[in-house]
This record gives structure tokens, sequence and C-alpha cells, in this order.
């Protein structure tokens, strides 16, 4: 909690010279009306000001050049009230205004106003991101660091309530990037770009069953109204080397038609080291490693609903993604035995190049009449191709320089991935509540290619010996059923999902291999269960439960080994099973702003990467199932005005994990971990914002086996906006204390090391919206291949 330490304690106040007005507004029984309607108008009648009540109904009216004032206060399902302010004789304190209940009843009426930061219900957390933060210039991962009971770690890997495993959703698809793809593809989309992230620890019975640590569902904005209307936003960084990101947006929308697109182009260089000691057996290998990657990333999203009429609606969606990378990394690892002089140098000048195509559409029907019945019908196909290279040259050197030997290696290893699938969704109301049921079908074929050669004088010789090809092939058929009912204050839904998988991976190689072929066949049923309720004005209540699986990826069934460096191999696990999780949470909102939850969660089978000693030299990372784990996490979130002028967000978490070990192995490693991020948010004159946020994560767990050091960050920025403009600048990491350092056991091997970046950096953003300013919204839906896109490595 150090850095959210520092960065409330620079925060000062400031006292305005100007006059002012403050109360509060309460209803008949003196509860707060948070969120009512202000509207202070000058003695002429003309407004002066508009304003709504915080959530403990207070509110405060600055920068006041007159002394008489007309305050008329509104909210829905009560009478309007009218205060005469005479600020000589009141001296800006106006006490507590009460608004009687309207003796009206109310009728169907469609309400305009500003939603809260932070909504929760039955099965979901909704993080509007829109209109209630200062994320201006911000890129996805950034944003999910902002996001209540969310942290992203070393990796830029989320972490969900102390659990891995997230599945990411992009307007209800699920994306087919992970790794280092989906961080990049994050990194591309601008907080601008986004309307809403929901956050989903207990899916229901709805959605797919992968992901033990639930889904994220990042929800794009799509503008209003009738006509066109784009943006063109431009962020450069600058840290060792300078990066660009371009994105255009356009949104076009008619009576009977409405089209999107959105295209965004990133090119630049980042920098990286990763420094690691292992110790195995008596030996000591102690190596750093510096590495640069010049990439470049193009992304094209296009789509549109055609409106049959007013019950029918056709749609579709195309989208790519193509990211080019290439990297050359210094590594250098002296090598001795414990206690001894350095005997030998080993020296690993890599390149690597990269290319990752991923091209994905969807078409869909969609019935919805004004009796609550929705049919809705997917149809999916993506395609994921991977073409990547590297050269890895081995040179042993003497302690004083001189070269003792030389092997030299050439690595191909494409990936094709293809996926198909087909979703029904039907909903209906039935015995006053609304019953939902749906089947879908998938198929994924993937095809993974590992070619060594041994290189000599320039010519590359294929070494049939160490190379393979592994094909995969799964079908899952899934059916659900769910049914949601309101009863006064209470909200339930509860619903069962049933999953029938088969698999089956084959191996060929020149090698005798026992792995080659291995073959799945598993139903599982997945529960789940909400209960919201609305304790009074101020309170709202949730109780979710929910079962999960999470799959391992295609690559990690590879039974073959491949070759990192001489001294290090990876190589996949058959037998790898999957993990399941049963999640419960409990939750609470207060003034719609202060949200409060307690999650506790079982993983059987919990898989991890490990690093693995094969004599005293050699290493393997491979990926088993290690342990049972336990996690008990609190987390808090709470958006608030310290002054009209002074806005801060803080969400903070806290959680232990706990693991009982299934491996003879592994040595089980339980911890308390604790973070969060805080941001202040000051309003200056003329359009001008100052901010300063930080993020901080303690000692924590790292990929099931590493223990690590606390990191954080510290950030400033300033923006400005006018007319269709805005433009920020920021001033990232300012301590560079956001490098990992970390330490880990697993059998004989023990490493310790440290790792980061070029994440001390400074970047301008630059914003122009234009065209119409009222164009609709184009519909969200979900679509069908959903789980599958999310386990590509």
């Amino acid at each position: 909690m150090k850095i959210i330490l520092f960065i409330l304690s620079i925060c000062i106040s400031v006292f305005s010279i100007a006059q002012s007005a403050q109360g509060f507004v309460i209803d008949e029984e003196g509860n707060p009306l948070p969120y009512a309607t202000l509207q202070l108008f000058k003695s002429d009648s003309t407004v002066q000001k508009v304003e709504t009540t915080r959530g403990d109904g207070s509110f405060r009216f600055t920068h006041l050049t007159e002394n008489n004032y007309r305050l008329v206060i509104s909210f829905i399902g009560y009478a309007n009230t009218t205060r005469l302010i005479d600020l000589e004789k009141d001296k800006g304190v106006l006490g507590k205004l009460s608004m009687k209940a309207s003796a009206t009843k109310l009728g169907e009426v469609t309400i305009a106003a500003e939603k809260p930061m932070i909504q929760v219900e039955p099965d979901k957390t909704i993080f509007n991101v829109s209109k209630n933060l200062s994320t201006i210039g911000d890129n996805g991962v950034e944003l999910l660091r902002k996001a209540p009971g969310l942290q992203v770690d070393n990796d830029d890997n989320i972490i969900l309530e102390g659990k891995s495993g997230v599945t990411v959703y992009i307007n209800g698809k699920q994306s087919f990037l992970q790794g280092t793809d989906l961080t990049n593809y994050l990194k591309s989309i601008r907080a601008e770009e986004i309307e809403s992230i929901e956050i989903i620890t207990q899916p229901s019975s709805k959605y797919d069953a992968a992901g033990t640590g639930g889904i994220l569902n990042i929800i794009l904005k799509r503008e209003k109204g009738l006509g066109t209307k784009g943006s063109i936003t431009n962020t450069f960084t600058y840290g060792d080397f300078g990066r660009n990101n371009t994105t255009l947006n356009l949104n076009h929308r008619s009576k009977n038609y409405a089209l999107f697109g959105t295209y965004s182009h990133f090119q630049g260089k980042r920098t990286g080291f990763f420094d690691m000691l292992r110790l195995q057996g008596s030996n000591v290998f102690d190596g750093e490693t510096e590495s640069v990657a010049d990439m470049e990333n193009d992304r094209l999203n296009i789509g549109g609903d055609y409106y049959l009429d007013t019950k029918n609606t056709l749609s579709f969606a195309l989208g790519g993604n193509l990211n080019r990378r290439y990297g050359e990394s210094t590594s250098i690892t002296p090598i001795s035995q414990i206690n001894s002089e350095v005997d030998s140098v080993l020296r690993a000048p890599n390149e690597e190049e990269n290319e990752v195509l991923n091209l994905n559409a969807n078409v869909n029907y969609t019935y919805q009449d004004t009796n609550g019945r929705r049919l809705s019908v997917d149809f999916d196909g993506v395609i994921y191709n991977q073409d990547k290279k590297s050269l890895q040259p081995n040179i042993y050197d003497s302690p004083s320089g001189v070269e003792l030997s030389r092997n030299v290696n050439f690595q191909k290893t494409p990936i094709d991935i293809t996926v198909l699938s087909g979703k029904i969704d039907y909903e209906q109301k039935l015995w006053k509540g609304v019953l939902l049921v749906g089947t879908k079908v998938s198929n994924v074929l993937t095809d993974n290619v590992f070619d060594f050669y041994e290189v000599e004088n320039g010519i590359n010789s294929l070494d049939s010996s160490r190379s393979n090809t592994f094909d995969y092939q799964e079908t899952i058929i899934a059916g659900y059923l769910n049914y949601k009912y309101k009863y006064k204050k209470w909200n339930f839904q509860a619903g069962l999902r049933g999953e029938q998988t088969e698999s089956e991976g084959n191996l060929e190689s020149f090698t005798s291999n026992t792995d080659k072929s291995v073959k799945r066949d598993y139903f599982n049923l997945f529960p789940s269960g909400g209960i919201t309720y609305e304790v009074n004005r101020n309170n709202t209540a949730a109780l979710t439960y929910s079962k999960r699986i999470q799959r391992p990826n295609y690559q990690n069934l590879n039974p073959f080994e491949s070759q990192i460096n001489e001294l290090s191999f990876r190589k996949g696990n058959p037998f790898l099973q999957p993990q399941f999780t049963d999640n419960i949470k409990l939750s609470n909102i207060y003034k719609y702003t202060l949200n409060t939850s307690f999650t506790y969660s079982y993983i059987s089978d919990f898989f991890a990467e490990v690093t693995e000693a094969e004599g005293d030299r050699v290493s393997f990372i491979n990926t088993r199932n290690v342990a049972d784990q336990q996690v008990y996490n609190f987390s808090v979130s709470y958006p608030f005005k310290l002054r009209e002028w002074w806005n801060v967000y803080a969400s903070t978490y806290l959680y232990y994990t706990q693991f009982t070990a299934n491996h003879p192995d592994f040595i089980p490693t339980n911890r308390t971990v604790y973070g969060g991020f805080a941001q202040n948010t000051f309003t200056l004159p003329k359009d001008f914002k100052f901010e300063v946020s930080g993020w901080y994560s303690g000692p924590s767990i790292w990929r099931g086996t590493f223990k690590t050091k606390s990191i954080g960050s510290l950030n400033l920025a300033i923006q400005k906006r006018w007319k269709d403009w805005t433009g920020k600048l920021s001033f990232n990491d300012v301590l560079y204390t956001s490098p990992w350092r970390a330490e880990n056991k697993f059998g004989d091997l023990f490493l310790t090391g440290t790792g980061g970046g070029d994440s001390r950096n400074i970047s301008f953003f630059l914003s122009y919206t234009f065209g119409q300013s009222d164009v609709k919204e184009k519909r969200r839906r979900n679509s069908g291949a959903e789980d599958e896109k999310n386990r590509i490595n």
C-alpha cells in the first residue's frame, strides 16, 4: 500500500475564495437522496449551474458571483422542490432540503441519467468506464488495472479475485488470442473505445463453462442517433524507443440498417530485460538477457445490423488482427560450480520472427417480440495462423573471452487452428419470470509443426530426430437452461449447463514416443445461481455461486520437446487434466458507490508451468497438475469526491491463497496478497485536468510456484479538452517500481530472478471526434465461438 499512501499524501486541499453554497437533499424519512438533479437559476432565470447530489445526498455549488439564486431539485418519484437562496443571509449553508414523494402514480417513463460507476447484478458487476472515470489515453491493459477486483501480473496476465484463468470477451464474443498476442491486442484498444467492463466472477449457465477465474466482457462503444459519426485517436509513447498507435472509428445508422468499423495501427519498439540465477545440483547458471522487439500490429473490425422488420434482425461481424514481431535478444550466462570461479560463459544472441494472423466471422439472426420472447442463432468461424522462426546461436567462451565451442540451430514452429461453432439461445416469460434455454456445438482443429535445423556455414539441415508434428481435434456439445425471477426486492437466477467433450491428439515424429496418441471423452455438469436483495435505498446485497472448468491450451498437450537454448527446453504434457473451480461470492454495494465483496474459491487439479531439472545442467519447462488451491478474497472499490474539483477512485484487494500439493516435487506455498489502484483527478480552470494515479501489488504468488516481491507504479498526467479535441500528456511509472523480482523452488531446482521493460515512459494522446452527435448505439450480442478462441497459446 506504500504507493497508494504516497499518492494520497501528495494531494492537498486548496480552498476557493469565491462564494459557495452547500447542503443535503433528503426524503421525508430523513434518508439521503443520491443523484438528485439540482438546477441553479440566476435572478434573470438563466441557468447558472446544473449538478447532482453525491452518494450521501450532499451537494456543493462553487464560484458563485451573485447573492440571490433559485434552486430547483428534482428526483424521480418525488415532487420538485424549490428553494430561494440569499448567500448574504444564508452564508452558503442551506442545511437539509426535504423532498416529498409524488402523489401522482408514475406511468411508463424513460430516464436519461448518468450511470453509476459500478452496478451489481445477480451474476456480474458492471464497471462503467465511459462517463465516470478519467481514462483518456489509457490502453486496455492499463484500464483493467483500475477495475474492481482485478490484478495484472508481471506478464500482463489478468488475475480476478486472486484467480488466474480469466476468459476475455469483446462485445460478448470471446477473444481468440492468448498470452502475448492477447496482451498486444488489448494494448491496441483505447479506453475511448470502451463503454464498460462486465466483471462476471460467477457466470450463469448461458456462458461457456471455461475459465476458472471468470469472464471479463469488454463492451465497446457504438454511438447514438441517426447519421454518421467517427473519431480518430493517436497515442505516441517514448521509453527507450518510440512507438505509436492510431485508431479510426466510424459508425452509421439509418432507419433500416446500422454499420460500424474500427481500424487501428501500432508500430514501434519495446525493450526488456530478464535475469535469472539457477542453482541445479552443484552448478550455478547466472543468466542475464536484454531484448529489443520491433512490432507492428493492424486491427480491423467491421459489421452491421439489417432490420428486416420490428421483430427480426440480421447481423454480421468480421474481424482481423495481424501482428508482426521481430525480436533480438542477447543472453550472457556465466557457468560455475557452487562456491567456485566461473569456468565458462554461454552467449546466446538470438533472433526471432513471428507473424500472427487472426480472422473471425460471425452471422447472427435475432427474433424479439413485445411479449418477452427472444430467439438468437449464431454461426462462427475462426482462423488462427502463426508463423514463427527463431535463430539460436549457442557460443561457449572461456572466462577470458576465448571461444571454446559453437552450436547454431534454427527452428520453424507454425501453428494453424480452425474453429467452427454454432449456437441457439431462446428466452421467454414463464411463471412471472424468464426462462432461458440453449445449445452449442463447436469443433476445433489444430496443426502444430516443430522443425529443428542444425546450421553449419549458413546452411540449414533438418534434424528429423528433433522435429515433429502434433495434430489435435476437439468437439464440445453443450446445452443449458436458466431461470430468472423477481419478487419485490429479491432477484433470483439459477441454471445448469452440461458439456460433452471429445478430443484426440496425435504426435508424428521419427523418435519413439509412448505418448503418440491421446484420446479423451468426458461429460460434466456446471450448476450456477445467484440472489440479489435490495436491503434498503442505500444497500444492495448479492450472493452467487458457479462451477467452472479450465481446459489446457492446445500446445500444452504436445508431448514433444522444443529448445529454448542449449540449457533450457520446453515440452507439453498429453496427460494434463482440466482444472475445476467452485466459486461462491457475497457482495454489497452501498449508496451506489462503495462496493465490497468476499469470495471463496476451491480449485481442484490446479495446473501450473513448472521448471524441472534433468541432470546437473539441463532444465525443462512443463505444465503439470501440481496441487489443489483455495482462495479467500476480499475487495473494495469506492469512487468519491473530496471537493467539487477533486475526484478520487480507489480499488483495493486482499486475498489468501493456500495450496495442497498432489505432486511430490511441488512445495506448497501459502501467502496473503494485497494491493490496489488509486486515482486522483483534479479539475482545473479552462477545461484542464490533472491526474495522480498508481497501482501497487504486495508480495504474491506467480504461476503457482514463484514467490514475487512487491511492485507498483506511480503515474502523472495532465489533460485538456477543447470543442471536439482532447489531449493528454502522461508520465508513467515515474519511480520505475514495476520490474518484478521472484524466486522458485521445484524439486532439486532453485531459481531467483528479475525482469521488466521500458515501463517508465512519456506518452501523448490526441483525439478528434467528427460527424453528427446523436448516432444511435449498435445493439450488442453474444456470438457462438466462445471458449475455443481463448485457448490458443
